[in-house]
């Protein structure tokens, strides 16, 4: 309760009151009425037969090598299309039955739905249908697993325990320091630690790490075992041939692109690990257009007065379908974070996709962006500002361009999710010589 008590009072500093009622209002709806939805329990009941007969169709097909139950409230269709659409597209691919969750909040699913082959999305949250697909599950002979976000707050240490009885295996994603500025909340959320210090005493669980320091980590609490790093990557189709050369931008970005500066871009989150002041420095000096694509994650932006610039736009998210053609306009794409625990610990996404969008990037000295050639590293913000220089140089540099594509192709999603089920097959190798 305490947990819950502190997000609502970082909501409504981020929200305000109307808007943190409008998302409590969705997020009840979407984790408590429909599981106790008496339609609901009525529908399931008076169709129980069909429903078990299709489940049963479903899970036995010999197209598939294992069953991956995704537990982690993110949602399939948000405007951050980010790790876990792509890790599970690319397990369906790769011989994976997926059945991932979802909520009502952010997608219409009341019991399951067919995403893609081998690829469903399941609202968990709908009880009486939930525990079809867990019967259904529990009747096959293959390889089971629940995989979920370490940051994940939803799901209890004994859920994970239950699952564990039932005969699944335990993916952990440890992809962020585990800080409450992330959770939203001024303590670390009870179910985000206790799950963590679980995963840390036992080696029966994989342990997926995106980021040296979280690997770190690891090995000094439980070793080696079943640990796998899979920092995150890119869809690298999407960004780089997927760019619509007749797209038609809103009036406010096309008068950004009529002012005829270089053009430096952001997309992602605005949150305390943004250093607005380096931004405030560089739009200063009066050389850049700067644009910033995203969600404000608190209330730091307001704080930080960025607003004020008459050459900085915040211009909102922009869907997943359609930002890299707003990326691709951009002359340098930077990551212009402060250097902290939890930005130490980040593996970003928009790294990868910037290389496959063959852009110029600046960031701050991130030890996760530290690993790539193609990365200019401005590690204070006088040399933040040269870099920005140095790489509008890059622009029509053949060989600069031709490493950034290089370094994309080598951090593609379906790597990343390879990785993991390398590790899934040598676990099922061993239980198969017991």
């Amino acid at each position: 309760m305490k947990d819950k008590l502190s997000k609502v009072k970082n909501l409504v500093k981020k929200y305000g009151l109307t808007g943190t009622i409008k998302k409590m209002t969705g997020y009840i709806y979407s984790n408590y009425i429909v599981r106790i939805s008496m339609k609901e329990k009525i529908y399931v009941a008076l169709n129980k037969k069909e429903i078990r007969k299709r489940l049963k169709r479903m899970l036995e097909r010999e197209d598939y090598d294992r069953i991956v139950v995704w537990r982690s409230s993110f949602g399939w269709d948000v405007p951050l299309y980010q790790r876990p659409q792509h890790i599970f597209t690319n397990f369906a691919k790769q011989r994976t039955l997926v059945l991932y969750e979802v909520t009502r909040f952010t997608d219409d699913v009341k019991r399951i739905k067919r995403q893609s082959e081998n690829l469903y999305l399941v609202n968990f949250m709908n009880k009486a249908f939930a525990n079809y697909i867990f019967e259904a599950i529990e009747q096959q002979e293959k390889p089971r697993y629940v995989q979920f976000y370490s940051t994940d707050w939803t799901l209890t240490k004994g859920q994970i325990e239950e699952y564990e009885r039932r005969g699944y295996k335990v993916v952990y994603e440890y992809i962020d320091d585990l800080n409450p500025h992330l959770a939203g909340t001024d303590e670390l959320p009870v179910n985000v630690r206790e799950k963590y210090e679980k995963t840390m005493k036992e080696k029966d669980s994989i342990v997926v790490v995106t980021a040296d320091a979280l690997q770190r980590d690891v090995l000094s609490k439980r070793g080696d075992s079943h640990l796998v790093f899979s920092c995150n990557g890119v869809d690298y189709n999407h960004f780089h041939n997927e760019i619509d050369p007749d797209f038609k931008f809103e009036k406010e970005f096309a008068e950004i692109l009529e002012k005829g500066q270089p053009m430096i871009g952001y997309y992602g989150a605005l949150a305390k690990w943004f250093d607005y002041q380096l931004v405030k420095e560089l739009a200063e000096t009066g050389k850049y257009q700067i644009v910033l694509f995203g969600i404000k994650y608190d209330d730091s932006y307001e704080k930080a007065g960025l607003d004020r610039q008459e050459n900085v736009h915040f211009l909102g998210s922009r869907d997943y379908h359609v930002l890299q053609n707003y990326a691709a306009k951009m002359d340098v794409l930077t990551i212009p974070f402060l250097i902290n625990e939890i930005t130490k610990a980040t593996s970003p996404v928009k790294l990868f996709e910037y290389m496959a969008l063959n852009k110029p990037i600046v960031t701050t000295d991130m030890d996760e962006c530290r690993k790539y050639q193609s990365v200019l590293i401005g590690h204070d913000h006088k040399e933040f500002e040269a870099k920005l220089d140095e790489a509008l140089g890059k622009r029509s540099d053949k060989a600069y361009i031709e490493l950034l594509d290089r370094e994309a192709l080598e951090n593609t999603w379906e790597e990343k999710a390879k990785a993991i089920i390398e590790e899934m097959k040598h676990c099922e190798e061993a239980d198969g010589n017991r």
